[in-house]
């Protein structure tokens, strides 16, 4: 299947034919597999990137939860570079008419016996789950389900499934979802300021160049929006770091997340806040002892942004 530049090309694009939906459905159980390896490097830098004071990562530490998205990264030739700063669509990913797209959410079961380690060799395979069309009161949306699973020496270490969403153009007249404010006296509360450098920073190290996330003038005068976009993975990063600080040592089995509204670092960039709640262990017949934290994340004016619930063992 050939790249389709025009996807890149079609800003006004809101509705999809039955057609061109077929098409795009057709790339239900497409596979792509990638390998790599789990060096330092990236894990440094993360560190770094979100004020974190580790230990120098060695052959063998853990892979922190979520930090594989540091790997198996896009490598596109820059003459494949769409409009966007995305690759051209229709390769792996079906070529999608609708010029937004954003990762939307995922699901995560990491395989607490089999870790993912420093010094690992990695193989991600990723199958096109599903394709699904709605009609929304701004246009057409289309969702496509991305099923990853990653094996080291060990067997499979982690199973994923992410969500990316792909939208209509913005037009003036588009009604405006009603946002939805958060619960407050959250037993756990971080602040920090997604500005212009943490943005750059996080792009760099996972090699995203959607500009959405660093060209103020694209963001706002071609995909309508009101500032540059806080990355969703970033975002979810965040809500799992702020547990890794207030549960030490605690393992990552399972982690959803699911996006509700883009967080904006306007021109005058304001706070933004990840928060968490733990719940009491599970009572069930192993007693397995396993403890759910609710976690989400807020905007400066107090709109709920991301939701998610993590289990950790």
């Amino acid at each position: 299947m050939t790249s389709d530049t025009n996807a890149d090309k079609a800003p006004n694009t809101r509705t999809l034919d039955p057609a061109t939906l077929a098409h795009l459905q057709s790339w239900v159980g497409k596979t792509e597999t990638l390998t790599d390896t789990i060096t330092p490097a990236p894990l440094r830098a993360l560190s770094a990137t979100l004020d974190r004071d580790d230990a120098a990562p060695v052959h063998g530490t853990p892979l922190p939860p979520l930090w594989h998205w540091l790997y198996f990264l896009p490598q596109a030739r820059q003459s494949d570079i769409g409009a966007d700063g995305h690759p051209t669509r229709g390769g792996f990913l079906p070529p999608v008419p609708l010029p937004r797209r954003m990762w939307a959410g995922g699901r995560l079961h990491w395989e607490t016996a089999n870790p993912l380690r420093v010094g690992d060799e990695v193989r991600r395979t990723s199958t096109i789950a599903s394709v699904t069309h709605k009609a929304g009161r701004t246009g057409d949306l289309l969702f496509v389900r991305v099923q990853h699973e990653v094996h080291n020496a060990g067997g499979l270490a982690l199973t994923e499934e992410h969500d990316i969403v792909y939208r209509a153009a913005a037009l003036p007249s588009d009604p405006v979802p009603q946002p939805e404010a958060v619960k407050k006296n959250a037993a756990w509360q971080r602040e920090l300021v997604p500005d212009d450098v943490l943005l750059f920073r996080y792009s760099a190290l996972t090699f995203n160049g959607h500009r959405i996330h660093y060209d103020r003038h694209y963001v706002t005068e071609v995909e309508g929006y009101p500032g540059l976009i806080v990355h969703g993975p970033l975002i979810a990063t965040l809500l799992v770091d702020l547990a890794r600080r207030q549960m030490p040592g605690a393992v990552f089995q399972k982690f959803d997340f699911k996006a509700v509204r883009p967080t904006f670092a306007a021109v005058d960039v304001q706070p933004l806040r990840v928060n968490g709640q733990p719940e009491a262990p599970r009572l069930n017949a192993s007693a397995d002892g396993k403890t759910s934290v609710r976690l989400w994340a807020e905007d400066h004016e107090g709109w709920l942004t991301m939701q998610a619930t993590a289990e950790l063992v």
